[in-house]
């Protein structure tokens, strides 16, 4: 993604595409992301994502990937803690996803391509973690009828529901243990007055084309789907329970967003409602470079969902950053030239940084002042500067951090230098800057009060 950044960077420097400069949507611009499943627990949002490889010219996607936010706006980068190869009997096609907790365990269903058969098919990996690692539990698919997209509801009762379906949707009933299921494969009849009609294409009476989203809210059941292709609307259902019947209720967001596909995902936190989906917002973006959003919302008195377009302001911040706490560097709101990578210090990077390069964090409450930075960088080079700037690029200059080689680009040491003028909350802007050539890496940051 370094020539997207770049190619952001020189619109914004020009003039060009003005909204980039104080957008936060697509909220991933580090790596092109589709399919988001966001997953709320212990305070913040989980969203487990697909990756669309640079340059693509089909869904070429061989990993999933997790980033968090307790904000909804700062993300932090957790890797890839799962990919075709976690999976002994899959081949290809690492597609659209979702995770859920349960008895201590996170439970990602997620589809694939059947090595023997060349079918698709949907595994489940578990972890203790929600960024992972995950890994294989069966060994083999869970369910396999050569369809894909699914999702995955724990009911009230206990009982949970795995949903998938393209071009038809499917059910069954999961055990307690979350990788078995009983009662058999079920198909969930799609009719006009459950789906929608759809014109001109006799082999699809409805609207319902793949990508479900089940969940749960005062007592009444929803699944919000990708919508006729193509392009793709969003579309929902309603229901009394969790397998019917079904009533078509409308469109959710209109076809939009320079992609002919769309999946969503629907949480609440923190008191709000959000609508997660993708585009191809992202310079070099497009069908099958997508780049994931979110929109905050408010349900109809009635539990209806109103209509939500997308914007490139995205969701507001719920609440501010604190500076004065150990960040890592792969949290961002916004950035140019950035890309990441894993760290021998764990978790991730951020590397590849170049002059001129910046991140940008929003809503860093500095309340009566800060007055040093410290940050954890590595450089085989000879290393370079870390400004920090208030507000913009080239807002105030609050401080400036001199990073020297160290022999490695896993070699990590830490700098410090004095701040001033950083008080009260402002977007903080985390600018590289040196000679020519890549200049260091930056594992994490923290201000001092």
């Amino acid at each position: 993604m370094k020539v997207v950044t770049l190619l952001v960077a020189l619109l914004c420097a020009l003039g060009l595409f003005p909204a980039v400069a104080a957008a936060d949507n697509p909220i991933i611009q580090t790596i092109y992301t589709a399919d988001p499943a966001p997953l709320v627990y212990n305070g913040r949002v989980y969203l487990y994502t697909g990756h669309d490889e640079d340059a693509s010219t089909y869904f070429t996607m061989k990993e999933w990937r997790v980033w968090s936010s307790a904000d909804m706006v700062n993300w932090t980068d957790h890797g890839s803690p799962l990919n075709l190869a976690s999976f002994s009997w899959a081949s290809a096609n690492a597609w659209a996803g979702q995770t859920v907790y349960r008895n201590g365990k996170f439970y990602w269903y997620v589809p694939m391509t059947v090595r023997a058969t060349g079918a698709m098919a949907i595994g489940v990996a578990v972890s203790t973690s929600p960024t992972g690692p995950f890994s294989d539990a069966l060994g083999h698919p869970l369910v396999a009828n050569g369809e894909f997209d699914p999702t995955v509801f724990v009911d009230d009762d206990g009982q949970a529901y795995l949903y998938w379906g393209n071009p038809h949707l499917w059910y069954v009933k999961l055990n307690a243990d979350m990788i078995s299921y009983s009662g058999g494969v079920n198909q969930i009849p799609l009719t006009t007055a459950g789906f929608g009609t759809r014109t001109g294409d006799a082999n699809r009476p409805t609207l319902f084309e793949e990508g479900p989203w089940v969940y749960k809210r005062n007592g009444l059941y929803y699944n919000v789907f990708a919508a006729k292709c193509c392009s793709e609307f969003i579309g929902y259902s309603t229901a009394p329970g969790p397998t019917g019947p079904w009533t078509y209720r409308g469109t959710v967001m209109p076809t939009q967003g320079s992609s002919f596909t769309n999946h969503p995902g629907v949480i609440d936190f923190n008191g709000n409602s959000y609508f997660f989906y993708h585009n191809g917002a992202l310079p070099g973006g497009g069908g099958y470079t997508r780049s994931v959003a979110v929109e905050k919302f408010a349900y109809n008195a009635d539990g209806s969902i109103p209509t939500i377009n997308m914007t490139t302001t995205g969701a507001p911040q719920v609440g501010t950053l604190n500076p004065y706490t150990r960040q890592e560097a792969e949290t961002i709101a916004w950035e140019s030239g950035v890309e990441t990578e894993p760290s021998t210090e764990g978790g991730m990077n951020v590397g590849y940084l170049e002059n001129g390069d910046w991140i940008k964090v929003k809503g860093a409450a500095f309340g009566t002042g800060a007055r040093s930075f410290t940050a954890r960088v590595a450089s085989a080079a000879s290393g370079g500067r870390i400004e920090l700037r208030l507000d913009s690029t080239g807002g105030t200059l609050a401080g400036t951090c001199t990073v020297g080689g160290t022999g490695g680009w896993q070699a990590w040491t830490s700098v410090s230098c004095p701040v001033s003028g950083a008080t009260g909350t402002h977007d903080l802007y985390l600018r590289f800057t040196g000679g020519s050539g890549y200049l260091f890496n930056v594992n994490w940051w923290q201000f001092a009060a």
